[in-house]
């Protein structure tokens, strides 16, 4: 099969990404072999590529919001049958019997595997997953909208469940990228009101064509005191001015896998009057699971830029400056 691998971690300009042909893989026991239709592109391959987060094993594929057709059944695999279309998430696999797993909190799995980092992922024309820890795709959604979903979508959706927005509250958006513009539009669909504060202008008229209240800079000030906030963006320096734009009692809840370094805060002004501040760390199926189901009756609308499959050192590239508002998504047929 054709795929594409990180030869060597390095900046995204550098080309640290090689596409070439790779053996292809058969399906385990209890696995299914995805004919990959689509596959998003996400902040975190980019920083697979470029190092922030090593690969796990030498010429590691990338993907990780993977809908794929299946084409084959490992060894008791029959939850899923040959021809259906299933998505593949960051979440490969958990142990199922640590302390974190028995209590149903699978995100912190103390020896996890994730695909396209543990695990090869969905830059390639074939991929397999564990069934267990795959998911049907609503209908209502082509593979292209479907794609971000897989990842964008869910931490999304957790994150928002996180930050414990109040019913009718005000929530503050930083960064918006693929992950925000989607959470934006759940939030709005329960009569959240939405400010978002982001550096690409771009950005900001999709933010408010999909009906935030305001849009603005990264480090602006919005227009009222927010009940809760999600950081998107992998820039440490806005959490202080995230926590200081919220009201008492308000949550900010970390949304990336990766964040540069945080100022030192001030506790008067930053955490005083109970401010929270939280990380969120991967997702639980029951969150995929939920995430889209509420996906499914919104409906929700991705933004999407399509590249051709054959472009993804190129996605990555502009997703690295900004170059394209909401989510881009590899197709084979373009």
């Amino acid at each position: 099969m054709r795929a594409w691998w990180v030869e060597e971690p390095g900046p995204i300009a550098s080309g640290p990404l090689q596409l070439g042909e790779r053996p292809d893989p058969s399906p385990g026991a209890s696995e299914i072999l995805l004919s990959v239709l689509a596959c998003g592109v996400c902040r975190t391959d980019l920083h697979l590529a470029e190092g922030d987060l090593r690969p796990r094993a030498v010429r590691r594929i990338p993907g990780h919001e993977v809908v794929g057709e299946v084409i084959g059944l490992g060894a008791g695999s029959s939850r899923f049958r040959l021809g259906e279309r299933v998505g593949a998430a960051w979440l490969a696999r958990t142990c199922g019997a640590c302390r974190f797993c028995q209590r149903g909190s699978e995100n912190l799995c103390l020896t996890p595997a994730f695909n396209g980092w543990d695990v090869d992922g969905g830059y390639a024309e074939l991929m397999t997953v564990h069934q267990d820890f795959a998911y049907r795709i609503p209908d209502v959604f082509t593979d292209e909208q479907a794609a971000p979903l897989l990842c964008a979508g869910i931490i999304g959706y957790r994150a928002l469940r996180s930050s414990g927005l109040p019913p009718g509250g005000k929530l503050g958006i930083y960064g918006f990228g693929a992950s925000a513009h989607l959470t934006a539009q759940m939030a709005i669909y329960e009569d959240a009101r939405v400010y978002v504060m982001t550096r690409s202008s771009a950005a900001q008229s999709l933010a408010l064509r999909l009906g935030a209240e305001f849009a603005g800079p990264a480090e602006a000030e919005p227009p009222a005191l927010l009940d809760a906030a999600i950081l998107f963006a992998p820039a440490g320096g806005l959490v202080p001015v995230a926590l200081r734009a919220l009201d008492r009692g308000g949550t900010l809840a970390v949304a990336g896998i990766h964040l540069s370094e945080i100022p030192v805060l001030d506790y008067q002004k930053d955490l005083f009057q109970e401010r929270h501040l939280r990380s969120v760390t991967a997702n639980t199926r029951a969150d995929g699971r939920e995430f889209l189901s509420l996906a499914e009756r919104i409906p929700l609308r991705p933004t999407t830029v399509a590249y051709a499959w054959t472009s993804a050192d190129q996605a990555l590239l502009d997703l690295s400056t900004d170059a394209y508002s909401g989510a881009a998504v590899l197709l084979p047929q373009v």
